[in-house]
């Protein structure tokens, strides 16, 4: 999967990472790159479409995938962080409208082009997938659900062709991270590790250096061998 010439969309597009890696796909020579956001910004450059995506929205989803005629990556980046001790469960339902259901909504509202184009799908998670941060533990529940949901397709979506990758992302310098005191990664550094994940056609991206420090453990584990194994059901044939 090389960059150059694709056709990408990015959810979550006006600020942190999904802006580093809108500018990253330009440099590696994308063809086009959609833009999406709530509200999104205007965009210099001609090779960037802005798109009206809030992926909470059915509709918006909806008339975004009727826009977009041809797709080669998906990359879900549209996120929510907020701190909560799970005592409100109105905190937990919109964490997991956003960071589960919306990307459940965008990947399927896409998938007709991916499946065309043989494509990729490209999950912007987190190592709080793996183990929670007690500071957002609604946020690691959101994450966590979302990596089984890029898992199972990963699974699913073989046969068709189309990849799933899971970026298991540490703490980046975004405004989700800004008061915590820890040493962040720059999203700079970590769109282009995104992108040099995608081109090795890479599972699981560790795109920076807390995540890498697990990335070596996770994939000789016994938890990934048993993701492969099981995922091989998927493509066994049925019998009566």
């Amino acid at each position: 999967m090389i960059i150059t010439g694709k056709t990408i969309l990015v959810t979550g597009a006006n600020r942190g990472i999904g802006q580093a890696l809108v500018q990253e796909a330009l440099s590696r020579g994308a063809q086009r790159v959609y833009a999406g956001a709530r509200v999104p910004l205007p965009r210099p450059d001609g090779r960037v479409t802005p798109l009206a995506l809030d992926v909470t929205s059915a509709a918006q989803v909806q008339e975004a995938a009727e826009t977009v005629s041809s797709l080669d990556i998906l990359i879900n980046n549209a996120g929510i962080a907020d701190y909560d001790d799970l005592s409100d469960r109105a905190a937990l339902e919109r964490h997991l409208a956003v960071n589960l259901f919306g990307t459940h909504a965008v990947t399927q509202a896409f998938l007709p082009h991916l499946t065309r184009s043989r494509g990729a799908i490209v999950n912007n998670l987190s190592a709080n997938s793996l183990a929670p941060l007690p500071l957002i533990p609604a946020y690691s529940i959101s994450k966590a659900a979302a990596f089984s949901m890029t898992q199972s397709l990963r699974a699913l979506l073989a046969g068709r062709e189309v990849r799933v990758h899971a970026v298991l992302t540490g703490p980046v310098d975004t405004d989700m991270t800004r008061s915590i005191d820890i040493p962040k990664a720059s999203r700079q550094s970590v769109a282009r590790a995104i992108f040099d994940g995608i081109e090795k056609e890479e599972e699981d991206i560790f795109p920076d250096t807390m995540s890498q420090s697990v990335a070596e453990g996770w994939r000789d584990s016994p938890v990934k061998a048993l993701e492969r194994q099981l995922a091989a059901l998927a493509q066994a044939p049925v019998t009566a």
